[in-house]
């Protein structure tokens, strides 16, 4: 008789721990609608696998009396529900993972949140998942919540998929409901590209068909849940065959005689004497050595970290791919992407943020959302923003290349996501379909002459007077003189009004934000335009959002842009109000005003900030031409 893996403990510790550590792993998520069961599903396993010391079955029988569900006996929901929150409503609202084992294999599975505000969460513990378990209540069968996630499993490319059909117990243990809700999923599996998942039935209350077989459900003879996530073929070897990507992490040079490229190896194999590519710059070299903190290693496969040595001097920065030269990654600037918005402020395109794929971090702009995604019927809807949890196909710009794979073809060079500039929070997911063909076809035509050389004929140094504040504050009125003190002295100007500029190159935008939000962007790029040709440039806009601006900013060189508030408090400029938008405003004519009805976020640090409360215009005037002065803008 074969010896049992927990008999070993007593036995031959050690031989139980090599057991153990050899173990293969598997890691899933389970998800569905609020109230499925997914919480008592893996209490259940917990609890079955007998993973629980004593003092957690006492913590938990305690806590069952003050936050349980079910009447006198155990909630086994509490040992995942770790929040005060979660326990209070019964819901799951963070990520919980937990670890567990069976004789045959580990596994980490990640508790995620059903409700919709929470999909951001799912998509958190789905990103690293090897299978997916999706609840479905028996009483009420495949809901909206249960669509979107499988929508979600399908977009993050997890293979495996188990429809756990919970909660038999209510419905009698009965094998029409059962058989009814597998072709109501079905049916949508097919819409989304889920060619194949099993279908379980289970009480995760009772415990039937999780570890053993329930014995109310004798028509069922396919495997238990446990039983499936014990059989389910992992290819542990699939990235292994794939082409070789390192993803530069850091470079490691403590003395003048070693440089090292380290990091954790994404895909393929490598030994020394290959031949590798190092991108974006396309140069290549060939591997020295492959160093490790027990030694140099003859061969390393995806999943290690190593250090990799070359044997050429070749430029390599964090954020760099080393790549196989046979095989390497694409590199372009323009994507299309999948992606899934996880913020309260919504996603508009022309707004920057930092974008962060792999170890390499770039600024990045939505420049067209080509359709959002109904989940329930895979529709495609057209889509000026991007709500929270929003899911769309967008293209993505870059300010500058980079290199990487398809999503399809490789998870971790394929996947990014985008960062707020000024938070630093995660606001969005994405998966990189494809590099637009424009980025490859479409390159810059070197000129013999460039912006210094037309700001050396002009005897001037280019810059961007960027006028922001409040309708009524006095922008375009202070501007104007700036430009008519600056014509006066022979310099070369331009001025880009706010009104003026809607007369024509942005007659077809409103003011909604994603229109504002737009107009600023044509009006940065217009204005990078005129700076290239040696001009100072004057924008007069009321430009509300600090992101905008920030993206103008960004477009232009250092200390080409200099911002310029003109402050005066929103009761002034209502009682100034020369146009009689505000009265307008009030009376809700019209719509998305800034500071009535739409918000302005005032600069925190601009170069120059003039209160226009009482100060005359020529003084006003003066402070900016002296600032020019002071930064040798003039000649």
């Amino acid at each position: 008789m074969a010896t049992q893996p927990d008999d070993l403990i007593a036995s031959d510790i050690e031989r139980y721990l090599h057991l153990h550590e050899t173990k293969s792993l598997l890691r899933f998520i389970t998800c569905g609608s609020v109230d499925d069961g997914k919480s008592t599903l893996i209490g259940r396993m917990l609890y079955d696998s007998k993973l629980l010391f004593e003092d957690q079955l006492a913590a938990i029988e305690r806590d069952s009396k003050r936050w349980g569900t079910q009447a006198e006996e155990i909630d086994l929901a509490l040992l995942v529900d770790g929040l005060a929150a979660e326990r209070e409503q019964g819901i799951t609202i963070d990520v919980a993972y937990r670890f567990f084992s069976t004789d045959r294999r580990k596994f980490i599975v990640a508790d995620t949140p059903g409700h919709e505000q929470y999909t951001r969460n799912m998509v958190t513990g789905a990103s690293t998942a090897d299978a997916a378990i999706i609840l479905v209540d028996a009483r009420r069968g495949v809901l909206t919540q249960t669509r979107r996630h499988s929508y979600l499993v399908s977009l993050l490319g997890i293979r495996h998929v188990i429809l756990a059909i919970n909660k038999m117990d209510l419905v009698g243990y009965s094998e029409a409901v059962f058989r009814s809700i597998i072709e109501d999923y079905r049916e949508f599996a097919r819409m989304i590209g889920l060619e194949d998942f099993t279908a379980i039935p289970v009480s995760a209350l009772r415990g039937d068909n999780i570890i053993s077989r329930g014995t109310e459900t004798g028509w069922y003879d396919g495997p238990t849940l446990i039983g499936c996530l014990e059989a389910l073929e992992l290819d542990d070897t699939r990235m292994q065959r794939a082409p070789f990507r390192l993803p530069v992490q850091w470079v490691n040079r403590p003395n003048l005689d070693f440089r090292g490229f380290c990091g954790m190896i994404a895909s393929g194999i490598v030994r020394p004497g290959d031949r590798v590519r190092v991108q974006p710059s396309g140069r290549e070299s060939t591997v020295a050595r492959i160093v490790t903190d027990e030694g140099d290693l003859e061969q390393a496969v995806a999943g290690q970290s190593v250090t990799l040595t070359l044997a050429d001097e070749i430029d390599i920065s964090r954020g760099s791919l080393i790549s196989g030269a046979k095989a390497p990654a694409e590199v372009a600037d323009q994507f299309e992407a999948r992606m899934i918005w996880m913020a309260e402020e919504p996603l508009y395109p022309g707004r920057t943020y930092l974008m962060k794929i792999g170890t390499n971090t770039v600024t990045a702009s939505v420049t067209d959302i080509k359709y959002q995604v109904n989940v329930n019927t895979t529709e495609q809807l057209a889509a000026s923003k991007l709500e929270l949890n929003g899911i769309a196909v967008c293209n993505i710009s870059l300010d500058r290349q980079i290199a990487f794979d398809p999503y399809e073809e490789n998870r971790d060079t394929g996947s990014f996501i985008f960062i707020d500039r000024l938070s630093n929070g995660t606001v969005g997911a994405g998966m990189l379909n494809f590099a637009l063909r424009r980025s490859h076809n479409i390159h810059l035509q070197a000129t013999d002459i460039d912006k210094g050389a037309r700001a050396r004929q002009k005897h001037q140094k280019p810059c961007v007077l960027w006028f922001t504040g409040l309708s009524g504050s006095g922008k375009s009125s202070i501007a104007n003189e700036v430009e008519r003190k600056l014509h006066a002295m022979g310099s070369h100007t331009y001025l880009l009004d706010g009104d003026n500029v809607r007369h024509g190159l942005n007659r077809d935008l409103g003011f909604t934000e994603e229109d504002r939000v737009e107009n600023i962007r044509r009006v940065g790029e217009v204005s990078r335009l005129m700076v290239d040709a040696g001009l100072i440039v004057l924008t007069a806009f009321i430009s509300p959002f600090r992101s905008e601006r920030r993206m103008a900013r960004s477009l232009l060189g250092e200390g080409e842009f200099i911002e310029i508030f003109v402050d005066v408090p929103l009761e002034v400029a209502e009682q100034r109000d020369p146009k009689g938008l505000y009265r307008k405003a009030r009376r809700g004519e019209l719509k998305n005003f800034t500071g009535i009805d739409s918000p302005y976020e005032a600069p925190e640090s601009p170069e120059l900030r003039i209160d226009n409360t009482g100060i005359a215009l020529e003084e006003a005037a003066d402070q900016i031409i002296a600032l020019l002065r002071a930064r040798g803008m003039l000649g």
